[in-house]
């Protein structure tokens, strides 16, 4: 029998309040234990077990017409520049999501996205090229970074996103559903700012964003911070605010 579901992890994981963590799954509980015996306590160093269920769904843009779109970056680089993206967003009136590699994840990381009003999402724990990976692995890479998330801040993040693809395989799906995330966060824009292709080129492919577009960028790229102030004049011109993806979805 699963165990119980914790009221802390469902609000986490329906809301999409911020982020994860602690690995390990627990061990099975004792076969031969007397009914009157209570079962030993389980480790606070433990997370919730997530809630059963199917394969997630994957969003790529939104349909609800609103002139809005979700700028989601990839949580990876120097801290430092991290922080100056998103102070940079938060100043403009931007807020956005970002989907953490769990290596890169820590107390100053979560804090710094979350402080700026940031959203907080599941980006693998150490950014493979998940697609050719066996179930098992897929899946320990999708949990350990959860897990990490949850011992930081409580939640998994509103969303899982597959590492080195812009869509989802049925594979990344299932594991994602398996690990507790109901919903795989895709995009259709790629700002291609990993590339380095200088601030007018990032811009520029921005500029194919279209009311309920979710766009691709990176907070490790010095590239990306230069071409956000014009990013997002343009947005601005165009009647386009950019929020976080679960509002974009909501």
């Amino acid at each position: 029998m699963p165990e119980p579901v914790s009221r802390r992890w469902l609000l986490g994981a329906t809301l999409g309040v911020g982020a994860l963590a602690a690995c390990s799954q627990e061990s099975a509980r004792p076969s031969a234990l007397p009914t009157t015996t209570p079962p030993p306590p389980a480790s606070s160093t433990s997370p919730p077990k997530p809630p059963p269920t199917g394969p997630a769904t994957e969003l790529v843009r939104a349909s609800s017409g609103r002139p809005q779109v979700a700028l989601t970056f990839h949580g990876a680089g120097e801290l430092p520049l991290a922080r100056q993206v998103l102070e940079l967003l938060t100043k403009r009136g931007a807020r956005v999501s970002v989907l953490a590699v769990g290596t890169w994840l820590g107390k100053d990381a979560a804090a710094v996205v979350l402080d700026n009003g940031h959203e907080l999402g599941n980006h693998t724990w150490s950014h493979p090229a998940l697609a050719g990976y066996s179930p098992e692995p897929m899946y320990a890479e999708i949990q350990r970074c959860r897990d990490k998330l949850v011992d930081l801040t409580g939640s998994p993040g509103a969303f899982f996103r597959q590492s080195q693809g812009q869509h989802a395989t049925p594979r990344e799906l299932e594991q994602a559903g398996r690990a507790g995330y109901p919903r795989v966060l895709s995009y259709d824009v790629d700002s291609l700012d990993w590339r380095d292709p200088g601030p007018a080129a990032i811009r520029s492919a921005v500029a194919q964003a279209t009311a309920g577009s979710v766009v691709s960028m990176h907070l490790g790229h010095p590239g990306t911070l230069q071409a956000l102030p014009g990013i997002l004049t343009d947005l601005a011109e165009r009647g386009l605010t950019p929020v976080t993806a679960s509002e974009l979805m909501s």
